[in-house]
């Protein structure tokens, strides 16, 4: 039996605009979402702000009602059997917000524990467990307000593992950690599927989900592009190469122009340092720098390098596909 089942999963919002004239839109969040994820496996769903993911993650964990389709999680139906499918899951989202800033680490988790049904002569010892999970023993009576953020966010994963779920979501939740934080983070969360936990994880760090991730699905306006291993979507470009350009002043006209030569697959600019760099994927068989270039004619032009394409690229060609 898989850990979890999204079939045909659809959510339409409605939405209202104008000032005078109000009128009703309806807005598909999620078009006709399915995937398996298998028990004991780590399951990323990666996409860009607005593509689905959250809205994805709410219907499976019973917070949102599907529009139409089904899922299943643990054999359960996410809409008939809503209450036994909370008992046995657990839900870690990224930031701040669900930390009792005046009590301690240890009280907050005592809270929830109460709240789980955690039966209280099994609090303790959970409790002392997940603390040395998540690498805060020695710091649990101090008040959660004096944590930094990345303590703040292992207490968050503590607290949805308190009732040992067998299945656990984390929507974004390395999102504004500092690198030594979120490499903490990261190693708390390769221990859990080491010992059998079923994750769904969604990130917009690349190479957060590369090395961590069994399988990959990419959304992308509410509907699954991609799916495979890592490697099987790095694959999708690794014939190709990438082209880098460090430009000044590049415009949404030049950009489109780059889009459109024969051969280019993707075509994005980051901003890096004091310069913007052009980022052009192509296709293995094709030579086409003195094209960008010429494109780029009366612009100031930086560094010119090419590279292997990464996971990143990948994703990129992907979200940016009409």
């Amino acid at each position: 039996m898989a850990a979890i089942e999204a079939h045909e999963l659809c959510r339409t919002y409605k939405t209202h605009t104008g000032t005078f004239r109000r009128r009703t839109k309806e807005v598909e969040a999620v078009r006709g979402v399915s995937f398996t994820i298998e028990p004991g496996e780590l399951f990323g769903l990666l996409g860009p702000n607005g593509a689905g993911k959250t809205t994805t993650i709410k219907m499976l964990i019973t917070l949102l009602i599907p529009t139409a389709g089904s899922a299943r999680v643990l054999g359960l139906d996410v809409v008939k059997d809503a209450r036994e499918v909370r008992k046995r899951i657990g839900y870690v989202f990224g930031g701040e917000r669900g930390v009792y800033e005046r009590l301690s680490g240890y009280d907050n988790l005592r809270y929830f524990a109460e709240l789980y049904g955690v039966p209280p002569k099994l609090q303790k010892p959970r409790i002392e467990e997940l603390l040395e999970l998540v690498g805060l023993k020695g710091r649990e009576h101090e008040r959660a307000e004096g944590y930094s953020r990345g303590m703040k966010q292992r207490l968050h994963v503590a607290r949805g593992l308190l009732h040992d779920p067998e299945v656990l979501f984390l929507d974004e939740p390395t999102i504004g950690l500092d690198p030594v934080g979120a490499r903490e983070l990261r190693s708390t969360i390769a221990s859990l599927t080491a010992a059998g936990k079923t994750i769904l994880l969604t990130t917009h760090y690349m190479f957060e989900a590369d090395a961590l991730c069994d399988r990959i699905a990419v959304i992308s306006k509410g509907s699954i592009v991609a799916e495979g291993t890592p490697a099987d979507l790095k694959r999708g470009v690794g014939q190709g190469s990438v082209l880098e350009v460090e430009v000044y002043g590049v415009d949404e006209e030049t950009i489109e122009q780059v889009r459109r030569l024969g051969g280019v697959l993707a075509v994005s600019v980051e901003e890096r340092e004091q310069a913007q760099v052009l980022v052009v994927q192509t296709q293995a068989e094709v030579e086409l720098t003195s094209a960008i270039l010429g494109h780029l004619n009366g612009g100031q032009v930086g560094r010119i390098s090419q590279r292997e394409p990464t996971l990143e690229d990948a994703y990129v060609a992907l979200v940016t596909e009409e």
